[in-house]
C-alpha cells in the first residue's frame, strides 16, 4: 500500500510519516515545498520525496500512480480542494484525508465558543466550508478532520470525535494524537468513511484555550 502526504514536512505530516514507518510496512510519497531538503534526514527505503506546491496539479497527478490514499496536512481553500478532487478522480484515488477547522457548520457550542467566533469569525460562510462542501459532494471515501487549538505533548493521543451535526465544545488537542488518529484511518484501525469528524480532547471545555 502507499501513501501520499501533501503538506509533509509540516509537524503533524512529519509525526503521520514516523507513525507509518513504525506502525506499518507501507511506501510512503512526501510531498511539499522542499521537502527534499526538509526531510533529507528520512533516508527510508520506502520513502520517496518529491517537491512542489498544492497548486502543482500537475506534479502531484504524475506521482499519484500506485497510490492507495491521499492525506491533505494542511488546512485549504476551495482553489486548491478543486483542482486537487479532479486529478483524484482521474487516477483513481478513492481514500482522501484532509485537516480542516471546527465550526465550519456552526457547531462550536459552550465556553469556547465566544473566544473562537471571536478570533476565527464566520468559518461557516468561508472558503473553507465551500471546500468541505466540494468534498462531500465528490464521489471519494473522504474523512474531513475539523481540528481545533493544537500543542505539543509526547505521549497524549488522546482524542474525542464529534460526528457532523454533533455539538463541539474542546478547546485544544495534541497533534500527537491528531496524527495517530490520522495513522488509524490509513490503516483502517479508525473506521470512518464518507465523514467530517471533529478532533478535539476530552475535558477541555475552556472559554480560552491553555497552551503548553
Amino acid at each position: 500500500m502507499r501513501i501520499m502526504i501533501l503538506g509533509a514536512a509540516g509537524e503533524i505530516g512529519r509525526m503521520v510519516t514516523a507513525n507509518l514507518l513504525e506502525q506499518t510496512d507501507f511506501d510512503l510519497t512526501l510531498y511539499g515545498r522542499n521537502v527534499t531538503s526538509r526531510l533529507a534526514s528520512i533516508t527510508n527505503s520506502r520513502v520517496k520525496l518529491v517537491d512542489g506546491a498544492f497548486e502543482d496539479t500537475a506534479t502531484i497527478k504524475a506521482n499519484l500512480t500506485d497510490v492507495d490514499a491521499v492525506y491533505l496536512n494542511f488546512v485549504a481553500e476551495d482553489h486548491i480542494i478543486k483542482p486537487l478532487l479532479k486529478i483524484l478522480d482521474e487516477v483513481g484515488v478513492k481514500r482522501f484525508i484532509i485537516a480542516s477547522v471546527p465550526d465550519l457548520y456552526e457547531e462550536v457550542t459552550g465556553r469556547f465558543q465566544k473566544w473562537y467566533r471571536a478570533g476565527m469569525g464566520k468559518i461557516w460562510q468561508s472558503k473553507l466550508r465551500t471546500a468541505a462542501d466540494l468534498v462531500e459532494a465528490s464521489d471519494l471515501d473522504y474523512v474531513i478532520l475539523r481540528i481545533t487549538w493544537l500543542y505539543n505533548q509526547a505521549g497524549n493521543t488522546s482524542v474525542h470525535v464529534t460526528r457532523k451535526g454533533e455539538p463541539f465544545t474542546e478547546a485544544q488537542v495534541t497533534r500527537q494524537a491528531v496524527a495517530q488518529f490520522v495513522t488509524d484511518l490509513l490503516t483502517g484501525k479508525a473506521d470512518y468513511h464518507r465523514e467530517s469528524l471533529g478532533l478535539g480532547e476530552p475535558g477541555t471545555d475552556y472559554a480560552k484555550p491553555s497552551f503548553y
